[in-house]
């Protein structure tokens, strides 16, 4: 059976870059939701993320809203092992010329293990959101079913869609690269 695991930002470092909200060419804020809808996007101008706090640059962070930026090592990885699910989308962080990109993940998978989970809570009617009524709520220690995930590489659990989990082979080309700023948990 496949392992697999939640790509994560370690914010463990004090001296570390922390990414604002990606704006478009006039400053107005980009919808970040968009980059949680597991579907291409053309954005129509190459987002610009400002630092909300100046310091060590990072080869993988979350901007806010844990938006995924990643710097040009990284998408070379997704390259060279022929990675299908993700688009890469060119942006620029402010006072820096380095090559970053929007990591937008192109699948949504139904396979959170409810049962193995540390906690799972549900939206319910008394929540007051008609909208996310049976969708979960909250999910402490993610486990999810292997067998419901096929061949698929990196992708987001439905209903969670925070979470961005790669497979194995990935998270070993991610470490023996070095890429910066990374932490893993498997799931």
């Amino acid at each position: 059976m496949h392992r697999y695991y939640e790509l994560m930002d370690d914010r463990r470092s004090h001296t570390r870059w922390h990414l604002g909200s990606p704006q478009d060419e006039q400053g107005q804020e980009l919808d970040v939701w968009q980059f949680f809808d597991g579907h291409s996007l053309d954005l129509g101008c190459v987002p610009r993320f400002p630092l909300d706090v100046p310091g060590e640059p990072l080869e993988f962070c979350w901007a806010a809203f844990s938006i995924p930026v990643v710097h040009q090592r990284f998408v070379e990885i997704f390259h060279r092992l022929r990675v299908q699910e993700v688009q890469f989308i060119p942006t620029h962080v402010d006072g820096h010329e380095r090559p970053y990109f929007i990591l937008n993940t192109l699948r949504e998978i139904r396979c959170v293990d409810d049962a193995r989970c540390e906690e799972v809570q549900y939206w319910r009617p008394e929540d007051g959101q008609p909208e996310k009524l049976g969708e979960y709520r909250y999910i402490h220690g993610l486990r999810i079913d292997p067998s419901k995930v096929g061949d698929t590489r990196i992708f987001r659990p439905w209903g969670w869609d925070i979470a961005l989990i790669v497979s194995e082979d990935l998270k070993q080309a991610i470490e023996t690269e070095g890429i910066t700023g990374t932490r893993f948990v498997e799931v």
